[in-house]
Parts: C-alpha cells; structure tokens; sequence
C-alpha cells in the first residue's frame, strides 16, 4: 500500500492557494519594514532668528569662521582660517583659541565658530574641526551651508 488510496486522506485541502497567501503576506511585511538607522544622525538645534531671513549687519565681524574646502588635484581638504591657510590641526586649535579669547575679553564670550565646508568635504574632517572647538570648550559652535560644487 505504498500509493495510498481515499481511506488514507479522506479530506482534500489546497494547500495552493495557502502557500499564496503566506507568500504573499511574506512579501507585503518585507515591503513595508523599516530599519532603524542609527548612523547619520546628528541632533542640532537651529536658532530660528538668524539666516536668510534678512540682510547681514557686515560693520563688524562678529564670528570666528573656520572654511573647508576639498582639493581634487590633491585629493585632500584645505583649511582656512580668515585669509589664512591653515596646515595642522594645532595651529587651527591655536588660532580658534586665540580669536575667542580676543572676543571673551570684549565681553562676547558667545561669538560662534562658524564650520562652512563645501558638500565634498569628508564629514570626518567636518567632525575633526568639531571636535578642535570641544576640546577648547568653546559652546557656540555653528554650521554654515558651504558652496554646492
């Protein structure tokens, strides 16, 4: 009796159309998942009073600017520091320090350090820049939207 006959499978089911159903919900759970990205973000408050939003008052500088642009011939980002081209981080941690010890004592200790890279900068070199204003405890740091190349 190795086929098997009606007395051993008195009930037929159509195991077709489940096998439809499950891979069709199979298919609409993977399709609407979400993964959590943990990467990439980078929580930042705005302030709502400056930007666009009217024209600059320039009698003053008023900010201590650190700029970042990426050098495709030597495929390397370049600082700088005012007019000043800046070659390490010691000597850009010694002119930051150095511009906000100025503005500390004029009694404006929050002046901010404004980082304006270009979108090709490597956001490593965005971050080691950060870093240089944390390490000199310095608050009030500031991104600005770099020139789009």
């Amino acid at each position: 009796m190795a086929g098997g006959g009606d007395e051993d499978n008195p009930v037929g089911l159509n195991v077709v159309a489940m096998v439809d159903i499950i891979f069709c919900l199979c298919i609409f759970f993977m399709c609407s998942f979400r993964f959590k990205q943990l990467e990439g973000k980078f929580d930042s408050w705005l302030p709502k009073n400056k930007g666009s939003s009217g024209p600059a008052d320039t009698s003053a500088i008023q900010e201590i600017r650190v700029a970042m642009y990426w050098d495709p011939k030597a495929e390397k980002t370049t600082r700088q520091f005012g007019q000043r081209m800046i070659a390490s981080d010691e000597e850009l941690s010694t002119l930051i320090k150095g511009a906000h010890d100025d503005f500390v004592k004029l009694n404006k200790p929050d002046i901010p350090v404004i980082i304006d890279a270009d979108a090709r900068v490597p956001w490593s070199e965005v971050v080691s820049v950060l870093n240089i204003c944390k390490r000199l405890e310095i608050e009030n740091i500031e991104f600005a939207l770099g020139a789009a190349n």
